[in-house]
């Protein structure tokens, strides 16, 4: 079963529920209960025409439920056509439905988090994740959006600021690990950026290129990860890096800094060194300052504890990690790898294999279980 070609169907068939007049709930509902059916069928009996197969079993299953539901009688003589026989119509519908599930009525997170479930196809653990809550929490989060949005008219579609974190975070899953995912973001942020002029929206694309650049020499042929410092910087995307540049130097020229704009400026410090230890470690400092001003971010300071350490040493870094809640994602790495720069070997080892322990993903597990047993190995010579 191809998931990364059912993801890529969600955006068009959800459209085009929402056209024939299905409520958004009921239609991300349907549609998540034809996905299941794909899966459940297509190994044996694929289908010639994926999007139609899925808008057709999506839209029975709405017909099915809808006709249930006495509240929604009126909306009968709608719901009794079928889609017509023939090749569904290629219509890109994302963008759209991003901003429209941006709706007035919800708060931007309980906006984000709807849209990456039922436009972006994340779980609700990767979005739980994304937002460093329980996924109890999440899922409750969006269940309560799904009613909300249930009694609403999707005419009033909703502010930028909230579409632009929605792409961010699609993006960062998809860079973690689904390279699909992160393409279809910066397709998305492209078309936005066609259509709207704000330096946000410019900035955002920019930090999307000077990231995906990079993603040819982030992986190893058997898998695991190699950080950036380890990276072969011939084989980052040029051609992505000096758009990237040019696209963050013509935002910055506005004058209207935020947090997309200084994302992108550290990852542009990151591009132009052409050895790991030509970074400018002291301007990507300055330029996490104003993030965290920006943002108040506790992820934002723990990345600048990273950069404290490589710009003033481990020690200074130690000292702006202290500050930080230990419960956060990816603390206990960072607090390894500048113990290691100190020199206590036992201590990061230690610590190294605790955040092997916690990571998300198998290949972070991988990396810092690879980390732990380097040191250990070191030790016991």
């Amino acid at each position: 079963m191809d998931e990364a070609l059912l993801r890529s169907l969600i955006p068009g068939v959800l459209g085009a529920l929402v056209r024939r007049g299905a409520d958004f709930a009921a239609a991300e509902d349907a549609v998540q209960d034809a996905l299941v059916e794909a899966i459940r069928t297509w190994p044996t009996d694929p289908p010639r025409d994926p999007q139609r197969w899925l808008i057709t079993v999506a839209w029975r299953r709405f017909l099915d439920v809808a006709r249930a539901d006495a509240a929604r009688r009126r909306r009968e003589d709608l719901l009794d056509e079928e889609p017509a026989p023939g090749p569904a119509v290629s219509v890109d519908d994302t963008l759209a439905l991003y901003f429209l599930c941006a709706h007035p009525s919800l708060t931007p997170s309980s906006a984000v988090a709807l849209t990456l479930r039922a436009v972006g196809g994340l779980t609700t653990r990767q979005i739980a994740q994304a937002y460093l809550v329980p996924e109890a929490t999440m899922a409750q989060r969006i269940s309560r959006a799904k009613r909300t949005v249930s009694a609403v008219r999707f005419d009033q579609p909703g502010d930028v600021a909230t579409v632009l974190r929605v792409l961010y975070l699609v993006f960062n899953e998809g860079y973690s690990g689904d390279v699909d995912l992160a393409a279809e973001a910066i397709r998305l942020t492209r078309q936005l950026a066609a259509v709207i002029d704000h330096p946000e929206v410019a900035g955002l694309l920019a930090l999307m290129l000077l990231h995906h650049a990079r993603r040819a020499s982030r992986t190893a042929p058997d898998g695991s990860l190699v950080p950036l410092a380890e990276q072969d910087r011939g084989r980052w995307d040029t051609t992505a890096v000096a758009e990237g540049i040019a696209l963050l130097q013509a935002a910055l020229a506005r004058d209207r800094l935020g947090e997309f704009q200084a994302q992108a400026a550290i990852a542009a410090l990151h591009a132009d060194a052409r050895a790991a230890e030509e970074t400018d470690w002291v301007q990507i400092v300055e330029w996490y300052d104003e993030l965290a001003q920006l943002t108040d971010s506790p992820v934002v300071r723990l990345n600048r504890a990273v950069a404290v350490g490589e710009a003033d040493g481990p020690r200074a870094g130690l000292v702006a990690l202290a500050a930080l809640d230990e419960a956060l994602p990816r603390h206990t790495a960072v607090a390894a790898y500048l113990h290691e720069r100190d020199g206590n070997l036992v201590t990061a080892a230690r610590l190294y294999a605790e955040a092997a322990r916690k990571a998300h993903n198998l290949p972070e597990r991988d990396h810092l279980t690879r980390q732990a047993a380097r040191l250990n190995t070191s030790l016991s010579r």
